[in-house]
């Protein structure tokens, strides 16, 4: 199903849903119920840069790999991680991945 995906790349299986209930502060039965729209809502939401470190981190690749792979230094990787966890924890993105914000019927 999400095979291809860049979290793949790092994880084994599409363990995104408990991350994403973990850093947004959400729990897990009010998020989306379709892994699919989940996984795109996180794509919409962040930048392509934002979740690959997202699936890296949450992959526990550790900071050197991560330093390596964005060119960071220490400074620069502390500030993309402490904006990408910022940014889970907004209401505007918490709720594109909430069920309850989707029109549906049953």
């Amino acid at each position: 199903m999400l095979e291809s995906t860049v979290w793949r790349q790092y994880h084994d299986e599409n363990s995104f849903r408990t991350y994403i209930a973990e850093f947004c502060v959400m729990d897990e039965v009010d998020l989306l119920v379709e892994d699919k729209e989940l996984y795109s809502a996180l794509k919409a939401k962040l930048t392509k840069k934002e979740l690959k470190l997202f699936a890296m981190d949450t992959a526990n690749m550790g900071d050197e790999a991560l330093k390596e792979e964005f060119a960071y230094d220490d400074e620069a990787l502390e500030r993309a991680k402490f904006k990408l966890y910022k940014k889970l924890k907004q209401d505007k993105t918490r709720l594109g991945f909430r069920e309850s914000s989707r029109n549906r019927e049953g």
